[in-house]
């Protein structure tokens, strides 16, 4: 089996160093095996998280620009390899070339942003109720952070912690998703050769990716020598990186699942709404933690936008996702379409009217991929199947009366990750953005609840985790605060007026 890697001028030395068990990744596009990853042992894993922190000891005293310096060359370096690394992304996981190229891209911005912030991380200064004293608040590294990330976005989601970790001055222990091993090994590379030609002293790595399965991720969760873990995947997935996490005293960034409802109201403009619905719920074969699960639009439209999405399924161009033209590509393996099967089969159960889903065939359609017609359900609200997440691209209908059920609707789900609302009237866009609207870490107007920027925290609340990636002040995570507190004086005066006189 040629290397997909050497393929594309990159190196196999991450699917060949690991000393334990070999294992095997497809191809979701005709589901053929794609690569050979030698997993890492137990003892490599161990040496990768020493050595992190052994360099981690040196890069938290290079000064922040510089810091940022590298991450600008990290940037470029990717922008060369952009085309590469989206077929990479393409082949691997299955996305269409946009979004794969599209997501290579999102690696790019993360650099571009972390190399300003470089120059801008700044903490407090406070005021002190003791004459000839001030008192700060400052940011310092770390440590070795863990990042353990999902297929879905294979590479973007480890550049949105890289990034902002190594302008913190801290160091990376990489888990890869095992379906996304070989797009992993090219980041890495790309990385590596960036740190090498840097030549910062003492510098020899930056990012050490730890191939396997899931006791991988479980060794790295349970490491005290790092004190973050930045986890993306399921909500059980999660819920037990919190908990092992939490035992050891660490910090928890979770990024997990998203149940994600968009309102339409009477006075939405429904072209507008019709488009942001369709990308939103069948991009990336519907296997976005933003993906649109649920739609939510007044009995007075929800039938014209149902005709209406029905006739733009019935059009979708799907199959390889590698070939111009193609906008629906395949779920990554059987077990995924098995699973909107069964989803669909519970939603008939429940009560509800599914329109499209089943399997894709045809021309253009290659033989072994799991590729699915996207689907429509029109169910009850109260229907047990719409408070679960399906990685798949089923979107539920339901309609409502007023604003507040609608809104009541949306947040009664386990999830809190992305929500949108399309309307014309100021008060109810308003009303939606509140306090009492939307409870989910994003919320959109007259946009869908896909394709959220760089430069916001991205992140949910609820069962998706709490946390936050990306721009504004996420860079926090990566980094431990400190109160600081200096006497310029000759005096001891004590806080708080104690007078402790010997």
């Amino acid at each position: 089996m040629t290397s997909p890697l050497s393929a594309l001028g990159f190196s196999d030395r991450l699917l060949t160093e690991g000393q334990g068990q070999s294992f095997t990744t497809h191809s979701p596009i005709d589901g053929q095996p794609y690569a050979t990853v030698n997993a890492h042992t137990a003892e490599q894993i161990d040496t990768a998280i020493n050595k992190a922190c052994d360099v981690f000891a040196v890069w938290r005293s290079v000064p922040a620009p510089r810091r940022g310096e590298l991450v600008r060359r990290l940037g470029e370096a990717l922008r060369e390899k952009k085309t590469e690394l989206g077929q990479l992304v393409s082949q691997e996981v299955g996305k269409i070339t946009a979004e794969a190229e599209g997501e290579v891209q999102e690696m790019i911005d993360i650099c571009d942003f972390a190399v300003g912030l470089s120059r801008q991380i700044g903490g407090l200064t406070i005021p002190s109720e003791r004459p000839m004293h001030h008192l700060l608040e400052r940011w310092q590294p770390l440590g070795a952070v863990g990042v353990i990330s999902a297929f879905n976005f294979p590479v973007a989601v480890w550049a949105w912690n890289a990034a902002l970790a190594l302008i913190c001055g801290d160091t990376v222990v990489w888990k890869p998703s095992e379906k996304a091993a070989v797009c992993a090994a090219a980041c890495d590379e790309v990385l590596q050769q960036v740190v090498e030609d840097f030549a910062e002293p003492g510098v020899t790595r930056l990012n050490w990716t730890v191939q396997g399965l899931r006791e991988v991720g479980e060794q790295i969760t349970a490491s005290p020598k790092l004190p973050l873990i930045s986890a993306t995947g399921s909500v059980p997935m999660g819920k037990s990186v919190g908990e092992v996490v939490g035992k050891r005293l660490g910090r928890a960034l979770l990024e997990l699942g998203g149940n994600n409802a968009l309102i339409v109201t009477p006075s939405a403009d429904l072209e507008l709404a019709v488009r942001a619905i369709t990308f939103s719920a069948v991009g990336t074969a519907g296997q976005r933690c933003t993906t649109l699960r649920r739609l939510i639009a007044h009995e007075s439209v929800v039938d014209t936008l149902v005709d209406r999405l029905t006739s733009i399924y019935d059009t979708l161009p799907i199959g390889d996702p590698t070939q111009d033209g193609t906008l629906v590509g395949p779920l990554i393996d059987e077990p995924a379409a098995a699973a909107m099967d069964a989803a669909l089969d519970r939603a008939k159960a429940q009560g509800g009217t599914v329109i499209g889903g089943g399997r894709a065939t045809g021309a253009g359609i290659p033989d072994g991929g799991a590729y699915v017609k996207p689907a429509l359900v029109r169910i009850a609200s109260d229907a047990e199947v719409v408070q679960q997440e399906t990685f798949a691209p089923i979107l539920y209908v339901m309609p409502y009366q007023t604003l507040d059920e609608a809104i009541a609707l949306q947040n009664n789900v386990p999830q809190g990750l992305s929500s949108a609302i399309f309307t014309n009237e100021v008060g109810e866009a308003e009303l939606f953005l509140s306090a009492t609207g939307s409870d989910c870490g994003i919320a959109n107007v007259n946009i869908g609840t896909s394709g959220a920027e760089i430069g916001g925290a991205f992140g949910g609340e609820k069962e998706t985790g709490g946390g936050r990636e990306s721009g504004s002040d996420a860079w926090k995570n990566y980094m431990r605060r400190a109160t600081q507190t200096v006497n310029y004086g000759k005096e001891l005066p004590l806080a708080q007026g104690i007078k402790f006189d010997q």
